[in-house]
């Protein structure tokens, strides 16, 4: 690897960092019962964690290296765009726009094979066309519904109701029955606690 090289990745992955201080509205909940909030680096993390769980429990499951990868940069354009809420109607109309032009600045911190390798890993999840796209999809929706479940519940603080999240939770539902079976249970769970806004 060339000297430029090398302190091209360092640089990417520095910047790559500030994913651990891109809030996001999901609440995290220590040993202590202390609550925050959860940050984006984290909530990759704990994709990543689902999907390795979740990926022996489906039919023709994709490659799990593949969609690891595509994980692991779904929200690398964070860290210029910011997180979106995903009940935010406002901000979700200028999310697209934002974000595709975090990836320029993002992926173009990267020696242009790797920016284009990473980009294309993003394309590819925010199409959603692929069975691994969809897989990485189901587990990163599935994974910001439980943050909301056992993260103390912000959906009433927000004034999100339950329809609101079946429009958000449905496509994730129909990838795979353990998708719907963990969702399923997680609404129950949603419901005892009276988490929706009503």
């Amino acid at each position: 690897m060339t000297p430029d090289r090398t302190a091209a990745l360092i640089d990417f992955l520095a910047l790559a960092d500030r994913l651990k201080h891109v809030e996001r509205r999901g609440r995290t909940v220590g040993h202590d019962g202390a609550a925050r909030q959860e940050n984006s680096a984290e909530h990759c993390w704990n994709v990543a964690l689902l999907a390795v769980l979740l990926h022996g429990e489906v039919q023709d499951p994709p490659e799990l290296g593949h969609v690891l990868a595509m994980i692991a940069a779904h929200d690398l354009v964070e860290v210029e765009a910011g997180d979106t809420f995903a009940y935010d109607e406002a901000h979700i109309l200028s999310q697209a726009e934002r974000e595709r032009a975090a990836a320029d600045v993002v992926f173009g911190k990267l020696p242009p094979d790797l920016g284009a390798r990473l980009r294309a890993l993003w394309e590819e999840f925010e199409e959603g066309v692929t069975p691994a796209a969809r897989f990485a999809m189901a587990c990163d929706r599935a994974q910001g519904f439980l943050q909301g479940v056992i993260g103390t519940g912000h959906w009433k603080d927000e004034g999100v109701r339950e329809a609101q999240t079946a429009k958000r939770m449905d496509p994730a539902r129909k990838v795979a029955p353990v998708f719907e079976a963990l969702i399923a249970t997680l609404y129950e769970r949603a419901r005892a606690g009276r988490m929706f806004a009503e």
